[in-house]
C-alpha cells in the first residue's frame, strides 16, 4: 500500500513501481506455476491520472490488462454503495415479507433506491477495502499494488473496517442480534447478512495489520511540510500497527530538498530502532521528462520493497502480568508509539475495543479476550513504548 498526504506524489510513487518489471525467476520450471497475471494496480481516485499514463481507457470495476506483467484496476466507490446497497435491500425486503409482526424501520429503509444514494458514510471505505481483500485472496496475483491517494486522509481509510465493526456492535450486538434470529426466524437473513459484515470488517483489520502479507510505503515531500507531517504519520501507523516498510522522499522540492532528507532519514531511522525493524529511506529525485507514459516513470527508479514480516506499533502489543492474582492482579499491554505530542494522548473504551486518540487521531484497538474485563488505570509512555495498565472488573472477572 502506497499512501501519503496528498500533493506528495503518491500516484507516481506507486505507479512507477508497480510499472517496475518483474525479475526473471531462477528456475525456468518456476515461470510454469506462476500467475499469467502478476501485479495488479489498485487506483481509489476517480480522477487519477494513472489510466492515461498507462495508455488505456478508464472502465470503473474492471481489470484493463496494460502490459503482459501489468493491470489496472479502478475502484468507483459510488458504484460499489449502488450495488452493495441494492443487494442488502433485497435482503430487507425479504425479511419485511416474511415477518409478521412489523418491522420498525426497516420497510423505510428498504424503500430507498440505489440510484437515490450520494453517499454512504464510511461505508464506502470499508467496500473499495473488501474489493481489493477479494483480489488479494483470488490467487490470480503475485503482487497488488494499491494508490491509496484521492481518499483524503489514507488512515482514516484504512481504519474504516475497525470503525465500522465498532458501530455494528454498538448499536446491534451480536448477542441480541442472534437473539432476534431465534425469536424471529424472519430476521434470520438479515441478521447473517450483519453478521457476514462483521466478519469482513475483522478480516479487513486483520489483513492489513499482517506484516508477512502487507507492506506499507510512506510517500513525504522533501520540503518543511514534509518533515513536519512524517512524525504525525508514524504515530499514526504505530498506533494502527501498519506494517510500515519504506519512506519515500520526494525530492521534487526544489533546492535544499536534500537538507530535508537528511532530517527525515535520521527521524525514521530513529523509529526503525525502537520499532526493531529496519525501515528504509529512499529518495526519489525530479523526473527529466514530463510524465505522461510508464516509461518515463519507469525511469525513476521506484522499486517498493516486499513484507518484512515483522509486525510494528499495536500488531506487536505485549500483555504480561505485573503484580497480584485474581481480582486483585494487574496486566499491562505494551506497544512501540511515538508519540510527537505526548499531552494529545487520550485513551477510551468502547465494549471490547480500546479507543487511543494520538495527535487528533483515534484509532480503535481491538482487546485480547482477558483485557475485556478489566479496566484502564493507568497509562505511561517511556517516549519509545506506550504501556496501559489494566485491572480486572470484580462485576465481569471469573469466580474460582
Amino acid at each position: 500500500m502506497v499512501l501519503g498526504p496528498g500533493g506528495c506524489g503518491v500516484s507516481v510513487v506507486a505507479t512507477a513501481g508497480a510499472a517496475e518489471r518483474p525479475r526473471a525467476p531462477r528456475d525456468s520450471r518456476q515461470s510454469v506455476t506462476r500467475p499469467a497475471r502478476h501485479t495488479l494496480l489498485v487506483t481509489l481516485d476517480r480522477n487519477s491520472p494513472t489510466a492515461s499514463w498507462a495508455g488505456v481507457y478508464r472502465q470503473p470495476g474492471e481489470v484493463v490488462a496494460v502490459s503482459q506483467y501489468l493491470h489496472l484496476l479502478t475502484l468507483d466507490r459510488l458504484d460499489l454503495s449502488e450495488q452493495t446497497w441494492a443487494a442488502f435491500v433485497d435482503v430487507l425486503s425479504e425479511s419485511v415479507r416474511r415477518s409478521k409482526v412489523a418491522l420498525p424501520g426497516v420497510g423505510t429503509i428498504a424503500g430507498v433506491d440505489a440510484a437515490e444514494l450520494t453517499a454512504l458514510p464510511g461505508i464506502e471505505d470499508f467496500l473499495l477495502l473488501r474489493r481489493i481483500r477479494d483480489e488479494a485472496t483470488s490467487g490470480q496475483w503475485q503482487r497488488i499494488v494499491v494508490d491509496c491517494s484521492g481518499v483524503g486522509d489514507p488512515f482514516a481509510f484504512l481504519r474504516a473496517a475497525a470503525v465500522l465493526s465498532q458501530a455494528l456492535n454498538r448499536f446491534w450486538p451480536r448477542h441480541r442480534r442472534l437473539a432476534a434470529a431465534a425469536e424471529r426466524p424472519a430476521m434470520a437473513a438479515l441478521t447473517a447478512a450483519v453478521d457476514a459484515i462483521d466478519r469482513d470488517c475483522a478480516d479487513l483489520s486483520e489483513l492489513i495489520t499482517d506484516a508477512s502479507a502487507v507492506a506499507v510505503h510512506l510517500v513525504v515531500g522533501a520540503d518543511d511540510r514534509g518533515c513536519r507531517l512524517v512524525a504525525p504519520m508514524l504515530a499514526d501507523i504505530d498506533v494502527m500497527g501498519l506494517p510500515l516498510t519504506s519512506v519515500v522522499v520526494n525530492e521534487a522540492g526544489g533546492p535544499g530538498s536534500q537538507d530535508v532528507v537528511a532530517q527525515l532519514n535520521d527521524l525514521v531511522a530513529e523509529r526503525s530502532e525502537s520499532a526493531g525493524v529496519v525501515v528504509g529511506v529512499r529518495a526519489v529525485g525530479r523526473a527529466p521528462d514530463t510524465i505522461d507514459r510508464l516509461a518515463r516513470l519507469r525511469k525513476l527508479g521506484v522499486t517498493l520493497a516486499a513484507p518484512h514480516g515483522v509486525p510494528q506499533g499495536s500488531a506487536a502489543a505485549m500483555v504480561e502480568s505485573v503484580g497480584g492474582a485474581g481480582v486483585q492482579a494487574t496486566y499491562r499491554m505494551s506497544w512501540p508509539q511515538g508519540l510527537p505530542d505526548p499531552d494529545g494522548l487520550v485513551l477510551g473504551r468502547s465494549g471490547d475495543d480500546l479507543l487511543v486518540s494520538v495527535s487528533g487521531f483515534r484509532h480503535p484497538i481491538r482487546l485480547p479476550s482477558m483485557l475485556r474485563r478489566c479496566t484502564v488505570v493507568d497509562a505511561e509512555w517511556d517516549g519509545v513504548r506506550l504501556a496501559i495498565s489494566f485491572v480486572p472488573d470484580p462485576a465481569v472477572w471469573p469466580k474460582r
